[in-house]
């Protein structure tokens, strides 16, 4: 579903590896599709295993940030329109290493593609999660210090509120849906971004992540952690936002955003 006139359609999906997503019919959903910008993340793949099938795709300028560990992390960008510049990271090494971001300037807005850490794996992983939100936060005021327009996609990693799982009061102490974690969001909000589904839909029920090992799709027992924050100057420029739960091929499902061009809002 190509983008109506005079807009940008972009796209988030952790693939959960790229290589796996794309025997599941990966390039068949985007010749469908046809998004304008697709930030893809948990690529698990490293450079030397990109072959030529899955390095190419006619129509589309392909970026990617690899993980130093083999078979971890990972983030790509596929994007019809060639961007101004790309860069990976945020200039920190020890959030870089793991290759988690890739920023995309466009004309009209800056694009971050992030998976962001999970903290589950024990205290030093949250504390690190917790290092990199403020590292990027601080990135991000920055970036829109310099008069930058700002589309951040990606898998956060975190539920926001309560309607945004299944099951939050069984979760409140399960990192993901901690109040620790949920309170960076609440400050991501107060710096002047908005989560653009919400800005939209106030809808329950809607999650975009699904633990497979308990069969939780089948039953829609989710959370959304997958997101499109904008920087609150494009807020006007919002035309749609989605999450598209009919998607399979890993236990996420793509989200989408539709982004009026500057001059062009509605």
């Amino acid at each position: 579903m190509a983008a109506p006139p005079n807009t940008v359609r972009l796209v988030s999906w952790n693939v959960n590896g790229f290589r796996a997503v794309v025997k599941k019919g990966f390039w068949d959903w985007l010749e469908a599709e046809q998004p304008d910008i697709v930030g893809l993340q948990e690529t698990k793949i490293s450079s030397d295993q990109l072959t030529l099938d899955l390095a190419q795709r006619e129509g589309y300028h392909l970026y990617w940030s690899h993980a130093e560990k083999r078979g971890y992390s990972g983030v790509a960008i596929l994007s019809k329109q060639e961007p101004l510049s790309v860069r990976e990271g945020l200039g920190i090494p020890q959030f870089d290493s793991e290759g988690r971001v890739l920023i995309a300037e466009y004309p009209d807005f800056v694009f971050y593609n992030i998976y962001y850490p999970n903290g589950q794996r024990g205290e030093e992983r949250l504390r690190y999660k917790l290092a990199f939100y403020d590292a990027f936060l601080a990135h991000a005021d920055a970036m829109r210090a310099q008069g930058k327009s700002l589309v951040i996609g990606g898998d956060y990693n975190t539920a926001h509120k309560e309607i945004d799982l299944a099951r939050p009061k069984a979760n409140e102490t399960v990192s993901g849906f901690l109040p620790i974690e949920r309170a960076w969001l609440d400050r991501l909000v107060a710096h002047g971004y908005v989560d653009t589904f919400r800005e939209r839909c106030d809808a329950p029920h809607r999650y975009s992540w699904w633990n497979m090992r308990t069969r939780a799709r089948e039953r829609n027992v989710g959370w959304r952690i997958d997101y499109f924050f904008v920087s609150d100057d494009a807020r006007a420029r919002i035309v749609e936002a989605e999450i598209h739960d009919q998607i399979e091929g890993s236990d996420h499902c793509p989200i989408s955003l539709t982004l009026a061009l500057a001059g062009d809002s509605r």
